[in-house]
């Protein structure tokens, strides 16, 4: 069972994939909810429901409590003596001012396994700096190799958050499985500004082994081409030449000299990358976009559109693979949401699950969940019998 007191994106991010995975995601809020039950619009329904909101936390229980008040620490105390994991994305140092140390969540539970998402890191000179994703991805250095050169440009979403959420979902894995030969579990950590670092592929190495400081390039590879976005007779499309194998079938079915000097190697076309895309979109323009993607597709020549969202979710392949789910949700009736990445060979169209579930309204399982703890309202007293004797077994 996983205890979730995290907000927003990265911790949600994280327990939904666990969630998907089938473990039991209890989602602890505040009387207020979670930030992102605010943030919009779109808002969608009669109750105004964040549609940001949905995409995050789906086969989740909502809970309420003021962690702040003795008896929200007492029902939280309660939850966290029979959960497996904790996922918190507070700023360094909150949890333990609410009286849920590490030192306090050992003694309560030697199993739990932790995981702390933060924005720069738990230690370190800014390790106290709030994390939101756009300001991680420009501190992180990510802006600066997106867009335009000289234009630094935000990833369309909140990329940060969804690797640190993916970071900490693998993470805590990795702790259960150590905890089934120590017994013990132990604090997993990720941040945004480390999942980006980390995710700075061949542009980190570009810098750290080449001296070579990347910046913007647009729609086309910095290392590679012709691999990027080219003009047709109407809309653009995207080809991407890995090797010089498919390089000269691009010549054969656009009738270009395939031994053109100035073109012979993969690094030659990179130093003359813009007159390779004037050669092709030259050829490119001549007929629309279907008729060339016949072409190359069957000259086998990677390439594919630039697709809007309502045109992916349209998509029969995008279906095919599980990609979107259906949930019946109490107020808005049935939606659909995008659905979880992983498949498996038992159950290819739902993660893990066999059935999905609609992300919760704000406390609504506040009554099952105190029942299913043991508690009523007179076990809420702070006097009354030790938490642990109504633990479920």
């Amino acid at each position: 069972m996983v205890v979730d007191l995290s907000r927003a994106l990265a911790g949600p991010q994280a327990t939904m994939m666990l969630a998907d995975l089938g473990a039991r995601v209890i989602k602890v809020e505040s009387p207020d909810g979670d930030d992102s039950r605010h943030w919009g619009p779109p808002f969608v329904g009669d109750d105004g429901i964040s549609t940001y909101f949905l995409s995050c936390n789906r086969n989740k229980e909502s809970v309420t409590a003021n962690l702040k008040s003795e008896e929200g620490r007492s029902f939280l105390t309660a939850l966290l003596q029979v959960a497996d994991v904790l996922v918190e994305n507070f700023r360094p140092g909150v949890l333990e001012r609410l009286g849920f140390g590490e030192q306090r969540l050992r003694e309560l539970n030697p199993r739990l396994v932790i995981c702390s998402l933060t924005g720069f890191g738990h230690d370190g000179p800014e390790w106290q700096r709030a994390g939101y994703d756009q300001i991680a991805q420009g501190e992180a250095g990510l802006m600066s190799l997106t867009g335009p050169a000289g234009e630094p440009t935000k990833v369309g979403v909140p990329i940060g958050d969804l690797l640190a959420g993916m970071n900490g979902a693998y993470g805590i894995v990795a702790a259960l499985f150590e905890r089934e030969r120590t017994g013990r579990g132990r604090v997993v950590r990720a941040s945004l500004l480390s999942s980006i670092v980390g995710a700075h592929a061949f542009q980190g190495t570009r810098y750290t082994v080449a001296g070579q400081v990347p910046t913007g390039e647009g729609n086309h590879h910095p290392s590679i081409a012709p691999y990027g976005i080219f003009r047709t007779a109407d809309v653009s499309i995207q080809i991407a030449c890995g090797n010089d194998a498919i390089w000269r079938r691009l010549c054969q079915v656009l009738d270009l000299f395939v031994e053109d000097p100035r073109f012979a190697s993969n690094q030659l076309r990179v130093q003359h990358r813009d007159r390779v895309t004037a050669v092709l979109e030259t050829v490119l323009r001549g007929a629309p976009a279907d008729h060339w993607l016949k072409l190359l597709e069957h000259a086998g020549v990677p390439a594919g559109r630039v697709r809007t969202l309502d045109e992916v979710y349209a998509w029969d392949q995008t279906r095919s693979q599980g990609l979107l789910v259906e949930v019946d949700h109490p107020t808005l009736g049935p939606v659909e949401l995008p659905g979880p990445a992983l498949r498996f060979d038992d159950n290819p169209y739902a993660g893990a699950r066999e059935h999905h579930t609609h992300p919760p309204l704000l406390g609504e399982h506040d009554d099952s969940v105190r029942a299913w703890l043991g508690l009523t309202s007179a076990a809420l007293d702070p006097g009354d019998k030790p938490w642990a004797s109504t633990r479920p077994a």
